[in-house]
């Protein structure tokens, strides 16, 4: 169904690479040039989706009826678009690993035809999942250990986003969601309370608690609809009923005052006896609210995350990028001034320093530094690899781990200061002025701003 996720111009590039024989294999590094602000890190995510559209992508018949109408291309390359199947290699970090500005997330080698169509799928696939990841990152590292749930599906752009938000969000640490789809495509735990509007149906707060608590027991109740203490007075009650009590594991706040309700709230619960309730808190919410929450002391149990998470509101784009970075055996690089792009097959190097990163280098993939080789074959020949099969249950526990790894200023809501080091190779930067100076002297000895040597204006 994605076969023709990809964009006008790759087509036409890939018609003029087939006519003129330009078939040879091609490198391309995805990465992104600079991190969002206020980001330290990106938790790179995506990878397993993006192998599992790859390893089926094809053209039908229908497909190449719509590309015939458009009066654009030619029957031979039709032809090859008929006969299309992913048969590169790529290589990329693991799912739930953090990165930092210029490292590859990934190298896809194909024939050039082929690596250049799948540009836009691969960038788009990676784009939403780590950003969405990065995003739910720091809500969970500010939450501290309690719970949070992703309540973000209705206010997300479109059902595809949602559903693959809520698969990033897990790798990312939040617990549960409550999307359904989302929870029968990837086994996800699904939570869900009640709505205002199953109070108001009611005639009275006590019928809604007493329904929803005997058709589901050990459920959470909403508090808030007329108001706060009141609802949970009348819940306790209810509890207390010494004829018919009913049973409840938590009750949720979703307005006013969090950090005042939710210390009245826990004060009324242990005096009535119910120490075991817990406290669960949405509206609103982002990571910087919920830090100031804790900070206050808020005795909150755990969060429901909604529109923030599910549009990363404050970093929703990044700057990723898809460059050709060899063909036929050549390194190539742009000199475009301010997009740097680093020649070659390559490789990053994580070291590591009393359990804890200290650094990585940007590297050629032939190069044998200290440290920790981040990327992985995903594919090779056409042919997704045991990184591609990892369960979800094994990525969140790399994302985890590789989180806790990290500098505590890095992992931190506020600007690392210093960033987390990141240095090129001697020999990747000595590669790359080397191929800088062949494109200039192939192109008449013009410099990035295309002036001839020795011209200043």
């Amino acid at each position: 169904m994605l076969e023709l996720f990809t964009d006008l111009y790759e087509l036409k590039m890939a018609q003029v690479y087939l006519a003129r024989g330009m078939t040879e294999r091609a490198v391309f590094t995805l990465s992104v040039r600079r991190l969002p602000e206020r980001r330290n890190y990106l938790l790179a995510c995506g990878q397993g989706p993006l192998a599992a559209k790859l390893a089926d992508l094809r053209f039908s018949s229908e497909d190449i009826a719509y590309l015939r109408g458009l009066g654009l291309f030619q029957e031979t390359f039709l032809d090859w678009l008929a006969r299309f199947r992913f048969t590169g290699d790529i290589w990329a970090v693991p799912e739930g690993t953090p990165v930092f500005a210029n490292e590859p997330i990934l190298e896809l080698e194909a024939p050039l035809p082929e690596a250049q169509i799948l540009e836009t799928l691969v960038m788009n696939q990676i784009t939403l999942s780590t950003v969405l990841a990065s995003k739910a990152a720091r809500i969970v590292t500010a939450a501290g250990g309690r719970t949070v749930v992703d309540f973000a599906a209705r206010r997300m752009m479109g059902v595809e986003a949602a559903v693959e938000g809520a698969r990033a969000f897990a790798i990312a640490g939040v617990a549960a969601t409550s999307n359904m789809m989302a929870g029968r495509r990837y086994g996800l735990p699904v939570s869900g309370t009640m709505a205002h509007a199953f109070v108001q149906a009611h005639t009275s707060e006590e019928a809604a608690f007493r329904a929803f608590a005997e058709a589901f027991p050990d459920s959470t109740i909403l508090i808030d609809t007329y108001d706060t203490l009141a609802g949970l007075a009348r819940a306790i009650r209810l509890a207390k009923d010494p004829a018919h009590p009913i049973r409840f594991s938590a009750v949720r706040i979703d307005s006013g005052d969090l950090l005042a309700l939710s210390k009245a709230v826990r004060r009324m619960l242990d005096e009535a006896g119910l120490q075991h309730v817990r406290i669960f808190a949405s509206s609103g919410l982002d990571e910087y609210r919920i830090a100031e929450l804790l900070a206050a002391g808020a005795p909150i149990d755990g969060f429901g995350v909604g529109t923030a998470m599910g549009v990363a509101a404050d970093a929703p784009a990044l700057d990723i990028v898809y460059k050709l970075v060899r063909y036929a055996g050549r390194d190539t690089t742009k000199l475009s001034t301010g997009k740097p792009v680093l020649p070659g097959r390559k490789q990053v190097f994580r070291t590591h320093a009393r359990d804890r990163a200290a650094g990585d280098v940007i590297a050629g993939r032939d190069e044998r530094l200290d440290g920790e080789p981040l990327l992985q074959p995903l594919f090779r020949n056409g042919r997704p690899t045991a990184l591609a099969a990892r369960s979800l249950d094994e990525i969140r526990q790399h994302a985890a781990t590789a989180l806790a790894s990290l500098p505590e200023s890095v992992r931190a809501l506020a600007p690392a200061d210093p960033p987390y080091p990141v240095t090129v190779s001697e020999r990747l930067q000595q590669r790359h002025a080397e191929v800088i100076a062949r494109i200039r002297q192939q192109q008449g000895g013009c410099d990035p701003q295309g002036r001839q040597k020795g011209d200043l204006s």
